[in-house]
């Protein structure tokens, strides 16, 4: 069953915080539609991480105008959907509120330590783990005018507490 109003969710993050994992399980739980932000990337992007070179903001906004392309899809769809998206900086949430102006930001506060020990393991991502200083370097935690629902600890928890803040009857 559809919303009456569409609602697009962004989980963001640095690389190695859950965006993908939490993502997909909120997803699951609201019965809205998933998307990976990654899959957006070109494949210039793509390469160019990998090969352990980080994004600049020119490399971002075509990145950042597919993901906002692809919400505006799903809610002219009438669809509510989750797509995650690291959205560092206030730049590039603005951008993201261009396509979508009610978008909802779910932002996963992880520690250092953690990213450093999860990037370590995660071995089939492009994304390798010596980047991680760019993301923390570019990183604007969303401030309170952009009413984030800012989240931490393992997934299971992190998806209750946010299912309810999403839901529509908890926005009226």
């Amino acid at each position: 069953m559809a919303d009456a109003s569409p609602q697009i969710a962004i989980v963001m993050g640095v690389a190695g915080s859950g965006k993908t994992t939490v993502g997909r399980q909120l997803a699951a739980a609201l019965g809205w539609t998933f998307a990976e932000g990654d899959d957006f990337h070109p494949p210039a992007n793509v390469a160019k991480m990998a090969g352990g070179t980080p994004l600049s903001d020119a490399d971002r906004w075509p990145w950042l105008d597919a993901i906002g392309r692809w919400m505006v899809a799903k809610a002219a769809e009438n669809h509510s959907a989750v797509v995650s998206c690291s959205a560092l900086k206030r730049g590039y949430r603005d951008r993201l509120r261009m396509a979508w102006p009610a978008l909802r930001l779910v932002y996963l506060r992880v520690e250092r330590e953690e990213l450093q020990r999860r990037l370590a393991v995660r071995l089939e991502h492009f994304f390798p783990p010596q980047l991680l200083d760019s993301q923390l370097r570019d990183l604007e935690p969303p401030q309170a005018d952009e009413q984030p629902i800012v989240v931490s600890g393992d997934v299971d928890a992190v998806v209750r507490s946010v299912v309810p803040l999403l839901r529509p009857s908890a926005r009226a």
